[in-house]
């Protein structure tokens, strides 16, 4: 193994952000030689990177909070973090050894030294494709499985609702809520994800948002009936008009709230009244509180790729210097599917 290499590329955040993240808000920098062993005395793991998840959370640690969040912001300056795939290049953790496959929170660089290594999870299933590891099995996915399965307590023959659907996060709970025995119904930015929901991931039925003068009529149309669970991707207007066509004792899982995360001052809602009226349950959710179940959720979605029960839509850039577009874009609706970033190949 290569004791050190002559640089380590790195994204760094250049200032805290206000609106909109442009890709001069962050700028790729190349620093002096790293030194590829983990320092002597301490517990870690060193990583080379392999792939970046872009995710819409980390608009949120791009700004300054007077009020600190579940996740802290980043500090300008110093390099992003996130989560991502690797491989073990040094380890003085009895759980690692070299060459073994990892996902967890890592840098937006091309090698990392992770300090808290038990943040990290062993990749079980390298037969699978590895990328996998930010999307489908990894945080997205959990978020998905905890959502829809913990949170939403689903029912076959339930009427589900999926906001961003497309995304990352809602084509899985689309799939997994379609495996029980569901109507599905999912909501995205453009024709051609609408196609998308309805060809490639079996929704029964889909609408593009931007063509819809009004939420709740388009929502009176898919849902005559009413929605008994609704997965939260979006907040604002989409909730305002969901929450009128919620059935009594429907269920809301709150994941995020993307149409907010750019804004000054977010929108209110004005509809809270049906969470009494009709007993709505809306629950809030931190991926991070279900990790301990992530074994049993890796077992059963690799049996399901393996089936071909489900499938997986990923949206890749090449290069660690286009990761500032491809994390600006998630927020202008660019990608199609989970939006990862490929730093190094196996």
């Amino acid at each position: 193994m290569e004791e050190e290499v002559k640089s380590n590329k790195k994204v760094v955040l250049r200032d805290y952000v206000t609106g909109y993240p442009k890709t001069s808000d962050m700028e790729v920098v190349t620093s002096d030689t790293i030194r590829l062993r983990v320092p002597e005395g301490s517990t870690a793991v060193m990583v080379k990177n392999l792939y970046l998840s872009c995710d819409p959370y980390m608009r949120s640690r791009m700004s300054k909070h007077e009020e600190p969040s579940y996740v802290p912001d980043f500090v300008p300056g110093s390099v992003i973090t996130g989560y991502g795939v690797g491989k073990v290049v040094d380890s003085t953790f009895p759980d690692f050894k070299v060459g073994d496959f990892v996902w967890g929170i890592t840098g937006w660089e091309e090698y990392s030294l992770i300090t808290d290594p038990e943040s990290l999870f062993k990749i079980n299933h390298p037969e699978i494709p590895l990328s996998y590891y930010t999307g489908i099995l990894g945080m997205p996915g959990v978020t998905a499985y905890a959502g829809f399965y913990e949170v939403c307590s689903p029912k076959k023959g339930d009427y589900v609702f999926v906001s961003a659907a497309s995304g990352a996060v809602g084509q899985l709970v689309g799939q997994f809520a379609k495996l029980m025995g569901c109507y599905v119904v999912g909501s995205a930015g453009s024709d051609d994800k609408v196609n998308l929901l309805k060809e490639k991931f079996g929704f029964d039925d889909a609408f593009n948002y931007k063509k819809e003068k009004d939420l709740n009529i388009a929502l009176k149309r898919c849902f005559p009936e009413g929605i008994d669970i609704y997965f939260e991707n979006v907040g604002g207007a989409m909730l305002d008009a969901v929450l009128l066509n919620m059935r009594i004792h429907g269920r809301i899982a709150a994941c995020g709230m993307i149409s907010q995360y750019n804004k000054e001052t977010q929108e209110g809602v004005r509809n809270l009244f049906c969470l009494i009226a009709k007993r709505i349950r809306m629950e809030g959710f931190i991926v991070v509180d279900y990790y301990s179940i992530y074994r049993k959720f890796e077992e059963m979605v690799v049996q399901y790729l393996k089936e071909g029960k489900i499938t997986y839509v990923e949206d890749i850039a090449e290069g660690l210097e286009n990761a500032p577009a491809a994390l600006v874009g998630l927020f202008h609706g660019r990608n199609v599917g989970k939006q990862l970033v490929v730093v190094a190949k196996e």
